[in-house]
């Protein structure tokens, strides 16, 4: 048998992933001198409260132990463990050093996604299809390879100080910038290690603009878009208008952002995403 195990970067709780015959371990955020294990100890608007309290907060991966364990439970299976983007976090590193500490790691496949949220869970419902299909474990990772690698990723912060604090601007551009009610975007690097600027600009409609810009050069035949934020529909929605009309013949998708991504864009960012199918 096939297992996949993956982290909430997917989106997908804990308790979803039972139901779908997969497991997910949460992703860590500390706020306020504590820390919880998202989707399990604490939801997204319990995490925002703190947040508008005045906390700012941090997040990390799953521990070594808890990965252990997840692998353990399916020792017998082929395993595919699925992580979120290297660099963007120690996710990858960590499962490769937890995988490192077993007798028995010939059966398990450490794949770094390159992505996280949207397309990270298009390659999990990816997997399980596959896996429901009976393909063989080779198939299915020469199968979501290409997928992984074509994936593009952009971030809009609605707040300047999110992008400070991660080191993605300076202070002088976060308080210019803040000041001019700019409207900053950043792109995942095609190695998916890191998020860099994309553009600054001066309305959310010419930022819009953009990005779908950029999306139409990567010329995808078939790609898949997501909408993820956190507390911001409204806005979710517009955007799904817009690519609708750009690709017709795509599915387009809404999502909501976990804590762990809102600690990194903060409240009322939003990512848009794509992945070919």
């Amino acid at each position: 048998m096939i297992h996949l195990i993956t982290d909430t970067s997917c989106l997908y709780t804990p308790s979803e992933a039972i139901q779908l015959g997969f497991t997910v371990n949460p992703l860590i955020v500390t706020i306020a001198g504590k820390s919880y294990h998202e989707f399990v100890e604490i939801n997204a608007t319990e995490f925002l409260q703190l947040i508008n309290a005045g906390d700012f907060p941090t997040s990390s991966q799953p521990t070594i132990g808890e990965i252990l364990t997840s692998v353990d439970l399916h020792r017998n299976d082929e395993i595919i463990l699925l992580c979120m983007a290297d660099g963007l976090s120690g996710t990858y590193q960590t499962a490769c050093a937890a995988v490192q500490e077993l007798d028995h790691a010939s059966n398990i496949h450490v794949i770094n996604s390159k992505t996280l949220c949207g397309p990270h869970r298009y390659l999990v419902d990816l997997i399980l299809q596959l896996i429901k299909e009976d393909k063989p474990i080779q198939e299915i990772l020469d199968i979501i390879q290409p997928k992984i690698d074509s994936s593009q990723s952009f971030l809009m912060p609605q707040d300047f100080d999110y992008l400070k604090r991660g080191g993605r601007c300076t202070p002088l551009t976060a308080k210019i910038g803040g000041l001019l009610k700019l409207k900053p975007v950043v792109r995942q690097t095609p190695d998916g290690c890191r998020l860099d600027k994309f553009v600054t600009a001066r309305s959310f409609d010419l930022a819009i603009k953009k990005i779908i810009a950029a999306l139409e050069e990567a010329n995808f035949k078939t790609p898949r878009f997501y909408i993820s934020h956190a507390f911001a529909e409204s806005q979710a929605k517009q955007i799904m208008d817009i690519i609708k009309n750009k690709f017709p013949s795509s599915v387009v998708e809404i999502l909501e952002l976990s804590c762990a991504f809102i600690t990194q864009g903060g409240p009322y960012c939003i990512a848009i995403q794509a992945i070919e199918e």
